[in-house]
């Protein structure tokens, strides 16, 4: 969707009642969290398993956790 249709959808929903305009932000909040649950229910977070093991390559944890303390 480009930006003038966004403005342009902005422009009528400002012309509604109070009342449908609450009916608007219901059904949008609505369509969001479906959204939402089905984008959660989609991500792979094993993917991510071991993704960062070379950042620590060789270095003792507790002087990581040392030196990122002192970076603060």
């Amino acid at each position: 969707m480009t930006e003038i249709q966004l403005v342009n959808i902005e422009e009528q929903a400002a012309l509604l009642s109070l009342d449908d305009h609450i009916k608007l932000m219901e059904l949008l909040a609505r369509q969001l969290t479906a959204k939402s649950r089905k984008s959660h229910a989609q991500h792979d977070w094993s993917a991510l398993y071991g993704l960062g093991k070379g950042l620590w390559d060789g270095e003792d944890a507790q002087e990581y956790v040392n030196r990122m303390r002192e970076d603060r």
